[in-house]
């Protein structure tokens, strides 16, 4: 719904290629959104991200033993196992809110074909992934409807090009949402790649992506961070909102 000008940055603890990571996304002009419980929260296995909140007094609740939860800005939860930090990715696992357990799970699992590794009717949730060595998808019941708020996101998979038509083809052929055929995205000067995107039955947005051209468009930058901070130094948008006495809309 965004249509303006953007910016994004890739963060995660190593290549896309054997790591989660996160697509965090600043609408230009926008400084607040509203959120629903769609996305309940990202868990990092890493005792040297509790000791970093602890140093710089970042506040930290306890919600079982050795586990903590952090409020990052904009309000999204993490969850902080106090524990050795993983080798293969500490982002261990992301958990979205469902109305429907079972209907979530046969999605899920029956139609995208992931395994499932955990599932708890008392507790109402469910742990999937598509291998043991990857971030696991968590499902969890809210208790009601999924409200996506206005800070909504997307989960993304990267998989061989061969494969995303009959994924489409599947998804026509069980009268499921899709919201973006499988097209092809140029981005100047770097690869095109292919892409087809979901939704599952309460509107969490699925996208899957050519793996190949997606390796390609996705190589570390070795230096992202001083970009990063050179075009956060760069930004004074809150001084140029004060100076044309202005004041930044929420979405």
């Amino acid at each position: 719904p965004y249509d303006g000008k953007w910016s994004k940055t890739m963060v995660g603890y190593g290549p896309e290629d054997n790591h989660f990571v996160a697509e965090l996304t600043y609408n230009y002009g926008v400084g607040e959104y509203r959120l629903g419980n769609d996305f309940l929260g990202i868990t990092l296995v890493s005792s040297q991200a509790v000791s970093n909140a602890k140093k710089m007094g970042w506040p930290l609740k306890e919600v079982t033993s050795g586990v903590f939860e952090a409020e990052a800005p904009g309000g999204y939860k993490f969850y902080l196992e106090d524990k050795e930090q993983l080798k293969q990715d500490p982002v261990w696992k992301v958990t979205l809110g469902v109305s429907d357990l079972q209907k979530s799970v046969s999605y899920w699992s029956g139609l995208l074909g992931m395994k499932i590794y955990e599932k708890d009717e008392e507790k109402q949730r469910a742990l999937l992934g598509y291998a043991d060595n990857q971030c696991k998808l968590e499902l969890k019941v809210v208790g009601g409807a999924v409200d996506h708020g206005t800070a909504f996101g997307r989960i993304a998979f990267s998989c061989p090009k061969e494969e995303l038509p009959n994924i489409e083809g599947l998804m026509k052929k069980e009268n499921q949402k899709i919201l973006t055929p499988l097209v092809s995205l140029d981005t100047p000067g770097k690869a095109t790649v292919q892409v087809v995107i979901l939704a599952d039955p309460d509107g969490h947005e699925i996208c899957f992506v050519g793996d190949e051209a997606f390796r390609e468009l996705s190589k570390v930058d070795p230096a992202g961070d001083k970009l990063l901070d050179d075009a956060m130094a760069a930004d004074k948008s809150d001084k140029w909102f004060a100076d044309h006495n202005m004041k930044k809309v929420s979405a």
